[in-house]
């Protein structure tokens, strides 16, 4: 049976990971992010848009890796995500539960590619 995100239906997806990270374009590092979420018609204007979609993605696809340490689980989820283009692509999302918590927050996404 896949294992799924627990509580994947409840997870906080916040407005600056998506604003000030996923889709800002003064982060060099993160180039490559905003261009790939951008082009499939992901905006921050429209943030709740991308949050909405991420959290859906959390929820419904099999988690592929679980990272344990003293302070929190990790999950990593893979599938494709709803945009607003209608070519939903797939991704990975990395998701993390603090200990003596029940509920998943984002941390990050990224364009998946099998290796």
């Amino acid at each position: 049976m896949p294992v799924r995100l627990p509580n994947g239906e409840m997870a906080i997806v916040e407005r600056g990971k998506i604003v000030d990270y996923l889709l800002e374009v003064n982060v060099p590092k993160d180039k490559n992010k905003v261009g790939f979420f951008s082009h499939f018609g992901f905006r921050p204007d429209r943030w709740e848009e991308f949050a909405a979609a991420l959290k859906a993605h959390g929820a419904a696809y099999e988690v592929i890796d679980i990272r344990e340490t003293d302070q929190d689980v990790r999950y990593g989820v893979v599938g494709p995500i709803e945009t607003p283009d209608g070519r939903n692509p797939r991704v990975k999302t990395a998701w993390q539960i603090m200990r003596g918590d029940t509920i998943p927050r984002f941390l990050t996404a990224h364009p998946y590619r099998r290796r």
